[in-house]
């Protein structure tokens, strides 16, 4: 029953160039979504190799405060009497 109707309607010319723009126009809407979504996913990406590069600049401060450390209380009591700190 469908399948005869829908092939009695798209007999017709004006009927199959409007189905044609309707699929066109589907066509064009998905791809923008789709462009949307992989653009979100592409700012998250950015977002979030930013915060890893942050993370990895404290790290390095971090050993690098680590490394000048004093190595035992004698290193500590001479930078303190130098005034290194």
């Amino acid at each position: 029953m469908w399948g005869g109707l829908f092939t009695g309607i798209l007999a017709r010319r004006w009927a199959r160039r409007a189905a044609g723009l309707a699929l066109v126009a589907l066509t064009i809407i998905l791809f923008l979504f789709n462009l949307r979504r992989a653009a979100e996913r592409a700012g998250r990406a950015a977002e979030g190799l930013e915060n890893l590069e942050r993370t990895h600049a404290i790290q390095r401060q971090m050993l690098d405060a680590a490394s000048r450390r004093p190595r035992d209380r004698d290193d500590l009591l001479e930078r303190l009497r130098e005034g290194g700190f």
